[in-house]
């Protein structure tokens, strides 16, 4: 199966004129944008495969560039022609599949080596450029890929392609992430272990530092679950959270999660105690209409600063209330905390989200980040991305730094801070002491 196709195929672009999508979007006339009616396609499909499933799930990088480039009706036009395009070259496949925005989760029925086959038509679809009216539009993509084993459930098969798709957006070069199969542990299996694991203690936390891109210094950290499961050994963050979803102790672990890192944050020497740290909080959190006065509570009862704390989400925390998200961060805000949107870069709506939300920070996904080195259009688009920010007065967080290279271009193009394993990954409380301390007074990364 291939990774990591070149761009510019010899095979001829697909073309799809304006007239032609106006066709398509009026055919779509009746449904919601965004969204088939394929996910009962997909469970007759899995019920009835005989030879096996596989379950490809695909999003475009950079999306957001798109749209802020050409407009959004352009971006829109642009997720029509890529539905358009993955249908007719999977029209040879027993296969089902669901939009979601500008993501894509396709089932498709056979043995490995057509499953193979299908991830590879959509990588050779995907890299070809696309022709919008006059503009030529070329968007990167990255492909999670699940097996399904047994009689796995379809929704546990979707959720490793998804996280597999999390993995490869991580990844640097990598495009398309096959899921591991985690030992034939099933989901609902980890979801049991997790009602026990917080009691045990078994979640923890890390914690990665942010840097000033100029001068090195070590302003804040981002703080990051892991669960030291007794059998599996250390599990991040997108399965722990994929487990309790599947438990529905996706709040009670954001509560575990949020009081643990400000505790042990309240816990260091003084010579951390400029250091900032950043706290994912979830859809759930926002759901609870006593949200702000919990997180801030918790904050008190650890005995920090709000000015020291961040509450950092993700577009999918957002996309069900964007208006409540709003009003619960604003009075977030009032109370000397800041805010900062995530991976900012690889959704569906994150424009509309600079535009409505109060924000402090804007992170950068580290598809966008490591692109930076690679050529003249990539160093545009970042800074496109870097323009927005300053123009709407946000400090920027570029993740997945790797490189000195890397650093020395974002630095010049006016980013402010990064994370990255250029100064370390995430570190336990010891080694991020050690890591702050041992340079000089200044907390210089770089020791």
């Amino acid at each position: 199966m291939g990774q990591d196709r070149i761009a510019g195929s010899r095979d001829p672009p697909y073309h799809v004129d304006m007239e032609r999508q106006s066709r398509t979007m009026q055919r779509a006339a009746g449904r919601r944008r965004g969204e088939r009616s394929a996910s009962e396609e997909q469970e007759r499909l899995v019920a009835g495969a005989a030879d096996g499933v596989i379950a490809i799930v695909v999003a475009p990088t950079s999306f957001e560039i798109v749209n802020a480039a050409y407009g959004r009706a352009t971006g829109d036009l642009l997720v029509d022609t890529m539905d358009e395009r993955l249908s007719r070259v999977l029209s040879a496949f027993d296969s089902a599949a669901v939009r979601g925005g500008a993501t894509f989760t396709i089932v498709v029925a056979g043995n490995a080596r057509v499953g193979d086959q299908a991830v590879d038509i959509v990588e050779q679809a995907l890299e070809k450029p696309f022709h919008i009216g006059l503009e030529t539009i070329h968007v990167g993509a990255r492909i999670g890929v699940a097996r399904r084993h047994g009689d796995e459930p379809l929704d546990h098969l979707l959720r490793r392609a998804a996280e597999a798709l999390a993995h490869a957006r991580a990844s640097d070069g990598v495009t398309t992430r096959v899921a591991a199969e985690r030992g034939g542990v099933p989901l609902a299996a980890l979801a049991a272990d997790l009602h026990r694991a917080i009691e045990r203690h078994e979640i923890d936390v890390r914690f990665q530092p942010q840097v000033h891109l100029l001068d090195r210094r070590i302003t804040g950290v981002e703080a990051l679950a892991r669960w030291q499961h007794p059998r599996l050994g250390v599990l991040g963050a997108e399965t722990l959270l994929a487990a309790a979803e599947r438990a529905g102790l996706g709040v009670a672990l954001s509560d575990h999660v949020q009081a643990l890192a400000l505790r042990r944050a309240s816990e260091w020497p003084a010579a951390l105690s400029h250091l900032r740290i950043a706290v994912n909080i979830t859809a759930a959190d926002l759901s609870r209409t006593p949200f702000v006065d919990r997180f801030v509570a918790r904050v008190r009862e650890a005995g920090l600063a709000p000015e020291r704390v961040t509450a950092e989400m993700t577009e999918g925390a957002l996309i069900d209330n964007l208006g409540g998200a709003a009003t619960s961060l604003t009075a977030l805000r009032d109370h000397g905390c800041r805010v900062a949107l995530d991976d900012f870069g690889t959704g569906y709506s994150s424009l509309a989200y600079l535009a409505r939300l109060p924000l402090d920070y804007l992170k950068i996904d580290r598809s966008l980040t490591q692109a930076i080195t690679s050529d003249a259009r990539d160093r545009t688009v970042v800074q496109g991305v870097l323009s927005i920010a300053e123009g709407l007065g946000l400090e920027t967080i570029a993740e997945g730094v790797e490189t000195e290279a890397q650093r020395i271009m974002l630095a010049a193009r006016g980013c402010t801070l990064y994370q990255g394993f250029l100064c370390a990954g995430p570190l336990d409380d010891a080694a991020l002491i050690a890591l702050v301390t041992c340079s000089d007074d200044k907390g210089t990364c770089g020791c």
